[in-house]
């Protein structure tokens, strides 16, 4: 009889802003995951709300987490997992370095990251501590705005065994004040004439039946609220690129593997998401979209059609019109600035600093 495989290691990554009650959350219903063989890393892209130590406090038994008895989504993190959790503290240098050694008995590793690096740099801290112990199979991307069911990281990566040259993996994301409704089946198309996307299956019932292969086919790249990665994906592609700070990351990693990695969808694996909290943003209602959440939107589409589509430029410029447009519809009169800012400065600068960035 031949040896038995051994179990996968994975690395669950969460990066928190000024979020630590959505965190602990979110912590409280990964470490209920029937998965054996995992660790916990959350980066603090440097929280002024104590963050760090709220979140200590919870994994030494000292704060639970507030959920309402008729949320229908309790039972994911009620009660309490036993604690105390044990956990170690670093900053980015000594994370990046791999921290220590003897540190592998920490389920959970905290890591001040000393600023706010924006999703992909938080979440490249993270990667470097990951990276620089290479002891892993998967490193898991998941939002601190998210509530995961038990089995959602068996899903995925069983999904990821049967699908050997996929790089990323996305999973069911569901709405999480309306648990039944879509916000994406993995991830995304992107339409590159006007610099756009949209989740597949977007507002849809989680109980109509889906194509996994048709999706699969579909995706331009997965969710970035939940991307289980492989360690040859990171060692092969490099790390995400910082240069967008929110949004569009997720489509310049992929379209960086183009024909040496393919994408993944774990059907079964149901992660419940409360889209834009974790930026304090509600991005649920376009016409509550935050001014933060809107600039980088728009900010990013130009940059990503001049990186890699920059033939696609004119109508993506032309498309801002219409943006512009339904901005004036919606007496949002405070995005215009930006959007002919972005408009007039980008055309300038956007092809000179086209270059697809190294990490």
């Amino acid at each position: 009889m031949g040896e038995p495989k051994s179990i996968p290691m994975v690395y669950v990554l969460i990066v928190n802003w000024n979020g630590w009650q959505d965190t602990i959350e979110c912590l409280e219903s990964v470490f209920r995951l029937d998965y054996p063989s995992f660790r916990v890393i959350v980066c603090d892209n440097g929280s002024q709300d104590g963050s760090l130590e709220h979140i200590k406090a919870w994994a030494e038994g000292r704060l639970d987490v507030a959920i309402s008895q008729h949320n229908p989504l309790r039972s994911l993190t009620h009660p309490p997992v036993p604690k105390p959790i044990a956990y170690v503290k670093y900053d980015r240098e000594h994370a990046e370095s791999g921290g220590d050694p003897g540190d592998a008995d920490y389920r959970l590793v905290l890591v001040e990251t000393g600023a706010n690096l924006g999703f992909a740099g938080g979440d490249n801290v993270g990667l470097r501590y990951a990276l620089a112990r290479d002891d892993f199979d998967y490193v898991w991307l998941l939002n601190n705005d998210t509530v995961v069911e038990p089995d959602a990281l068996s899903r995925m990566v069983e999904r990821m065994s049967a699908r050997p040259q996929a790089g990323i993996c996305g999973a069911t994301l569901l709405h999480y004040h309306e648990p039944e409704v879509i916000q994406t089946l993995g991830g995304a198309t992107y339409n590159r004439w006007i610099g756009a996307s949209r989740f597949i299956g977007l507002f849809q019932l989680a109980s109509k039946p889906v194509d996994v292969d048709d999706i699969e086919r579909r995706m331009s790249f997965v969710a970035g609220a939940c991307m289980l990665v492989t360690r040859s994906f990171l060692h092969d592609i490099g790390l995400l690129c910082e240069d967008y700070f929110l949004y569009y990351e997720e489509l310049d990693w992929i379209q960086r593997a183009l024909g040496r990695y393919s994408l993944a969808y774990a059907s079964a694996a149901r992660i419940y998401h409360k889209v834009g909290a974790s930026i304090h943003a509600n991005t649920r209602v376009l016409d509550k979209k935050s001014r933060l959440s809107d600039y980088y939107h728009i900010r990013n589409r130009l940059v990503i059609a001049a990186r890699f589509y920059p033939a696609t430029l004119p109508t993506v410029y032309l498309g801002l019109v219409v943006t512009a447009l339904n901005r004036i519809r919606r007496r949002q009169w405070d995005r215009l600035p930006f959007i002919l800012s972005l408009a007039l400065g980008m055309r300038d600068r956007t092809l000179e600093n086209a270059k697809v960035s190294e990490y």
